[in-house]
């Protein structure tokens, strides 16, 4: 597409269509042609060449057209082995005849795929009608709204007005635009017309205006939404809400609404609807942010054990520069708490007038005063945030000088502090509701045995560790220090002790003790014992710092330790980069209120998860990301490029976080030259094994780069993505939001079968029961439990069977509407109803109620092609019906194996060691018992919320057949009748008393 010409309105892709361009033609025999297409100057007809056959018979008349389908989505792209090489977005399928046969096309590019579609529906959309293209734009809404914009300005009434009047207009109402590219575009506008002055008229104005703001891909969308109009109406939006972006319970009002908010014209606001300029502004505010906005309040549990939850923690708090140079800073301690830091570190020192410091000891210049440290900390402890909050004191004071820190802490914080000693008869540590607006001190602790008032602990902190670390002697018992007791006494939950090994621990640490292990001692545990640092977690508190060797304090990669259930992972806010974004993203997910509960595979106490496992997490249901990146907006220069003009060739890489078979990076292309709207229009898949550790990370980079090809980036966890097209605002490399830089995107989540490429489809969604994947229970060797897990085998296949049998009917029926596999069912309905219409604007076929069931009945005879898709309706209702009615007993099966296997959980040892069974063997049939609870666990809640996901269905497709016009209509009974039946399905969907689905 000639980028100096943009596309802003229906005669914009006529004219280019009428020009024609080269297409590929695919044929189902797998081969593709080249073909030049044009549209017919009388746009009665599409016509193509070179071609056998006669002139007259290489065409299509635009009025046996019945639908235009963007994508690959007909059986020919299907099954054409070709078509893995080519781009979704650039496929286009021209559906036509009474038999619905498809004319399968490729265009160079999406923009040009694009063109094709919303010309050709637009002339579909009109063949019903006179046509009166060449009606000029210049009668539209918005152009009427323009003439008053510019009238307003026209002081003098003249009808033209000085350039620089116009640029500071469309500035104005465009803050985004450059001045220079404005002049640029009034200049083009004047050469064209060879004009000598600079004065701009009013048609020059709305030009200009039309060209510089419309962006091309908005302009499609809103064609596609509005069914080829060039606004939407209420109906329209309230469709577009609730079938693309996932937003339920819309009205009408709340539309309309939208509208008089958005809605630049007056026009518009008063008739209700929202044209080009209005819906650009809409899906750029903070209502189409891709984060949701559920997310920014508390949406979980707070009332678990503290060592249940993530915990936003920082390294060496006093820095706001690397640990080798930088002075200690008050601002490092500001800047933490409100950020919501929950874990901060105070390394006290003796200080001069028998006042301690806190200072870097590698760098003993401007120290800070104990007491003043804390006197800020007490002001913004709960700034941020309401749950505990934990000093990580690490004491290199005389003794004389601790009890000057426990007095400044007793004064300052007051009853704040946590001393409550912990009781021996809980075994989990209290949760942070119970703890909210306390203070937590985690240090050394004197004996509890001896009653003195001062002696000798070890002192494991990182200095000690960096200096053994360093000296020739590695095996060096760790050094003493003397402890006073008042100090000692104000540690309770927190009190550090020392890791040996997991099998110390698990028999003799308490559940108020914490260790800490260097960043090196971490990973080699966490790659040599994953499952063990997983369960070690489920209970204790561990606290992971940055390595030694870390001397310009660069960061550790969070989520390597977030996988292994670590809660307390230390990070140096001082140093901006990828892994301060993850973990400044991953604490955004629960209102940021600094705790994040962890997946319940790594809480319950009898449950199987291994960090690294290479792919399924038993128990857990992998999704499909799919994400379009479609464009950028308003790209600044990467800060550190040097000698380089304004000129950037940006691209997207689009990271997936999370356990290691998850993580994953592709990119988009580069577009060249291109920073104020740069189209990418390119499609991507991700599989997601363990989607509640996963996090998504666009960043967007210059290819062109001198110095620095940082550009921006947005770090999000999975589960706070909002489906639909939405906007991104893009972060500097020091985590600021940029203003006015986004990135345009469409984002869908589904299930693993009801997703993935049309070549693994045809693997994995239409393969016989036979090659379908079970997840399988393991053998423990206790013969009396694995007698009770054989019991469970037929209903987990049953659950299985019953999901997969529903995901692939409701594929199937996607596939026969020509949606792709991310389409929803309100897609599908309103998909069929346009085609189940006849030209009389009667329905072909009548929904049904059966025993609160939606069917649809057919009215008369019905062409073959519409019999199958109505086919494959039913058998979808059908395996819908059969999950709904078969869940709950299956469900109980499941559960009640669950149950029995259970109560050999305290035996397990003791069966063991009567069957012969010690070492690694016996670790292994614990291990396994483990893994047959959380495939137990996780497939029963699996189908359980498949039948809710069922319910809801059917539910969704009734509402859709009554707003498409598809239920009887009458004088009351038979909507009396489907609004019952509609009773009954949210009856169902609510029966949920006793622990049953």
């Amino acid at each position: 597409m000639p980028s100096e010409k943009k596309i802003s309105s229906a005669s914009d892709c006529i004219s280019f269509m009428q020009a024609g361009c080269e297409l590929k033609k695919v044929r189902p025999n797998s081969r593709i042609y080249n073909r030049f297409f044009t549209l017919d100057p009388d746009l009665q007809a599409l016509r193509w060449e070179p071609s056998k056959k006669d002139l007259e018979k290489a065409k299509l008349d635009i009025s046996a057209i019945k639908e235009i389908r963007l994508g690959k989505n007909t059986e020919t792209f299907r099954n054409n082995g070709l078509a893995d090489q080519i781009s979704e977005d650039c496929a286009l399928s021209v559906i036509h005849g009474e038999n619905y046969e498809s004319l399968d096309l490729v265009a160079n590019s999406a923009d040009v795929a694009n063109i094709w579609v919303s010309g050709l529906r637009y002339l579909v959309s009109r063949s019903k009608q006179p046509l009166d293209l060449m009606e000029s734009s210049h009668n539209t809404p918005r152009f009427a709204w323009l003439k008053t914009v510019f009238e307003a300005a026209d002081v003098d009434g003249n009808g033209i007005m000085l350039e620089d009047t116009s640029v500071e207009l469309i500035k104005k109402l465009n803050p985004t635009l450059k001045e220079s590219k404005i002049r640029l575009k009034f200049k083009e506008i004047q050469k064209s017309k060879e004009k000598l002055t600079t004065r701009v008229t009013e048609e020059e104005f709305c030009e200009a205006f039309c060209e510089l703001c419309t962006r091309p891909e908005v302009y499609f969308l809103l064609v596609q939404i509005s069914k080829n109009k060039e606004y939407l109406d209420a109906n329209d939006l309230m469709l577009f809400l609730e079938a693309e972006q996932g937003v339920t319970h819309i009205t009408e009002e709340m539309c309309l609404d939208i509208i008089r908010r958005y809605e630049l014209s007056q026009e518009g606001r008063l008739k209700g609807f929202l044209a080009i300029d209005g819906f650009t502004q809409y899906l750029l505010s903070p209502e189409c942010d891709i984060f949701d906005p559920e997310h920014k309040k508390i949406v979980q549990d707070m009332t678990q054990p503290l060592s249940h939850y993530y915990i936003n923690a920082s390294h060496n708090t006093y820095l706001i520069e690397d640990q080798l140079r930088g002075p200690a800073d008050i601002n490092g301690y500001v800047r933490a708490l409100k950020m919501s830091c929950r874990s901060i570190e105070l390394d006290v020192c003796d200080g001069p007038d028998n006042e301690p410091i806190i200072c870097n000891r590698n760098n003993m210049t401007s120290p800070l005063l104990f007491q003043n440290v804390i006197e800020v900390i007490n002001k913004l402890a709960f700034f941020a945030s309401e749950y505990p909050l934990i000093l990580c004191l690490g004491n290199h004071c005389s003794v004389q000088q601790q009890k000057v820190v426990v007095q400044h802490m007793k004064r300052i914080f007051g009853n704040k502090l946590y001393t409550e000693t912990p009781l021996t008869s809980e075994a989990y540590l209290p949760s942070p509701e119970k703890l909210k607006r306390k203070i937590i001190v985690k240090g050394k602790k004197l004996p509890c045995d001896q009653d003195i008032l001062e002696g000798e602990v070890t002192d494991e902190d990182e200095e000690a560790e960096i200096s053994r670390r360093l000296s020739e002697d590695f095996s060096r018992e760790p050094k003493l220090i003397w402890l006073c007791k008042e100090l000692s006494d104000l540690v309770s939950l927190c009190k550090s002790v020392q890791y040996k090994d997991f099998e110390t621990s698990m028999k003799a640490q308490n559940y108020w003790e914490i260790c800490s292990f260097s960043e090196a001692e971490a990973s080699r545990i966490a790659n040599e014992f994953p499952e063990d640092f997983v369960n070690y977690n489920k209970k204790f508190l561990s606290r992971v710092y940055p390595s030694a060797m870390r001397i310009d304090s660069s960061n550790l990669n969070p989520q390597d330790f977030w996988n292994c259930g670590c809660q307390i992972v230390a990070m140096n806010y001082q140093t901006p980069g990828p892994m301060m974004d993850l973990h400044t993203g991953w604490f955004l997910q629960n209102g940021g209120c600094g705790y994040v509960l962890r997946p319940s595979v790594m809480r319950e106490e009898v449950s199987y998860f291994s960090a690294n496992t290479k792919g399924i997490v038993p128990g857990v249901s992998p999704q499909v990301l799919h994400v379009k990146i479609i464009s950028g907006q308003n790209f600044p220069k990467p800060k550190g490029a040097c000698a380089k003009g304004d000129v950037i060739d940006p691209y997207v890489c689009i990271e997936i976080h999370g356990i290691p078979a998850d993580c994953t990076e592709q990119r988009t292309k580069t577009v060249q030259q291109n920073s104020d709207n740069p189209i990418f229009d390119e499609s991507f898949e991700f599989q997601i094994n363990l989607p509640e550790l996963a996090m998504v990370r666009f960043v967007v980079l210059d290819d062109d780069y001198i110095g620095d090809e940082f550009i921006g980036q947005y770090t999000i966890p999975l589960e706070c993505l909002q489906p639909g097209y939405r906007h991104i605002p893009l972060r500097s490399f020091v985590g600021d939001i940029m203003e006015h830089v986004t990135l345009f995107v469409h984002i869908a989540i589904t299930n693993r079968s009801g997703g993935g490429k049309a070549q693994k489809r045809s693997l994995s969604v239409r393969i016989g029961k036979k090659a379908r994947e079970y997840t399988m229970l393991r053998n423990t060797g206790l013969k009396t439990i694995d007698d009770i897990f054989k019991l469970a085998v037929h209903p987990l296949r049953e659950a299985t069977d019953m999901r997969e049998n529903m995901q692939n009917a409701m594929v199937s029926v996607k596939e026969l509407c020509g949606l792709p596999p991310i389409a929803s069912l309100k897609q599908c309905i309103l998909t069929l109803s346009s085609r189940l219409v006849s030209s009389e604007n009667a329905p072909s076929v009548t929904l049904c109620m059966k025993d609160a069931f939606p069917y649809l009945e057919p009215l008369g005879t019905m062409p073959d092609v519409q019999k199958k898709v109505l086919a494959a309706y039913d058998l979808m209702i059908q395996e819908s019906r059969v999950l709904i009615e078969t869940a709950d007993s299956t469900h109980d099966k499941i559960v009640q194996c669950q149950k029995a296997g259970m109560e050999f959980h305290e035996e397990l040892h003791n069966l063991g060691t009567k069957e012969g069974l010690k070492g690694r063997k016996l670790s292994k049939a614990i291990e396994s018992f483990a893994w047959n609870i959380t495939v137990l666990k996780g497939q029963g809640d699996l189908l359980k919320n498949a039948k809710n996901e069922a319910l809801e269905n059917m539910k969704q497709i009734q509402l859709a057949c009554l707003s498409c016009g598809l239920s009887k209509t009458g004088s009351g009974p038979a909507d009396a009748k489907s609004k019952r039946c509609l009773e009954a399905i949210q009856e169902k969907d609510t029966g949920d008393e006793n622990g049953r689905l």
